[in-house]
């Protein structure tokens, strides 16, 4: 009877472990499939901001990906969408320059007046910059936004903003996919990934 036991065991964790796996690839198919339908033009709305989601900065001046995203919402706010546009981001490894400051800067020279313009500045992360973003937001009566980053980085920005009470529209920079088919399913299973750990509450 022992010796019978431990194979039966074996098998049941075996099954266990294969069926633990299965769930988890379901999941993140059907995250990525989400993934992919956001990282498409998104049906524009109205809405009291724009929040930019930082990227790299250089010594003061932002990455070109993250111009990119900068001067997609300088558009939307050019264009009327919504009166006021957030930056947001921390200083990651330059202590002099946050990723936040650099963007509202960089919208400044642009043109957008001051008061028009806030920076979250302590994020160091997406999760992160979305708690904070959504305080400042709250703090301000700002109801709505709309979320500007890259195509597949949007869908998990909704998700977070929406969850601190936000009513969130969507807005990917244009042409922001990874250009090879291997980099793109890349950069949405990690964005997949990142989404179900928050859901999970180890993010």
């Amino acid at each position: 009877m022992t010796s019978d036991a431990h194979p039966a065991s074996g098998r049941l964790f075996v099954l266990l472990v294969v069926l633990a796996v299965g769930v988890v690839a379901v999941l993140v198919a059907l995250v990525s499939a989400d993934i992919v339908r956001a990282a498409d033009a998104q049906p524009l709305q109205h809405a009291d901001a724009i929040v930019v989601f930082g990227a790299a900065q250089y010594s003061g001046h932002p990455s070109p990906v993250y111009r990119a995203r900068l001067d997609h919402a300088f558009d939307l706010y050019q264009q009327g969408w919504a009166p006021l546009v957030v930056t947001t981001g921390g200083a990651a490894a330059d202590p002099e320059f946050s990723e936040g400051g650099v963007g509202q800067d960089y919208l400044a020279r642009r043109g957008v007046p001051e008061p028009n313009l806030i920076a979250e500045t302590q994020g160091s992360d997406t999760s992160e910059s979305a708690r904070r973003v959504a305080a400042i937001l709250h703090t301000n009566g700002v109801r709505s936004c709309i979320a500007v980053s890259d195509e597949y980085h949007v869908f998990r920005i909704g998700r977070l903003l929406a969850h601190e009470g936000l009513q969130v529209y969507l807005s990917p920079r244009p042409n922001s996919r990874p250009r090879h088919r291997l980099q793109r399913g890349i950069a949405v299973l990690r964005e997949a990934t990142s989404y179900l750990a928050w859901r999970m509450g180890i993010s």
